[in-house]
């Protein structure tokens, strides 16, 4: 797979019926390996070793309710009381980062009502903190560290 914007780990892949999976430590389980997974499982890893995210409040795989339709967000991290925190949307590598990729989690924000709204396709990584109060949102220039949030 691809060289990523993202420190390397020791990744489980194996071939199931044929196809390659990679091990998801959020789920427990082995999932697809597709470009996106990819950089889903370099991003959790890096969250959780490098900026100290605790495993037990994220999830993989959300599903909410928008307009009537069900949609999955790929990452979400809880506070303790299992509010949401923070939303993070993966493209694969090949997908470049547009408005429409912000539209897309601005709308899972609808629902959920978080402070972080993050994205990446493996090489660029994009997080805003959205501040409710003065109804504006602000670019970090990295992605904080759990006891920053």
């Amino acid at each position: 797979m691809l060289s990523l914007n993202l420190p390397a780990f020791d990744t489980k892949i194996a071939v199931r019926d044929g196809k390659n999976v990679i091990f998801d430590v959020i789920r427990r389980r082995y999932v697809a390996l597709t470009p996106e997974e990819w950089v889903r499982q370099h991003f959790v890893h890096f969250l959780l070793v490098h900026k100290g995210y605790p495993q037990a409040l994220m999830a993989n795989e959300v599903q909410v309710q928008l307009n009537g339709t069900k949609k999955r967000c790929d990452t979400v991290l809880y506070r303790r009381d299992l509010t949401a925190r923070m939303i993070v949307e993966y493209k694969a590598p090949e997908i470049e980062i547009t408005q429409k990729v912000f539209d897309q989690i601005t709308r899972y924000n609808m629902v959920l009502k978080v402070d972080y709204l993050v994205v990446s396709n493996g090489l660029q990584h994009y997080c805003c903190h959205i501040d409710y109060e003065h109804n504006s949102y602000t670019f970090l220039q990295d992605i904080p560290k759990y006891q920053n949030l």
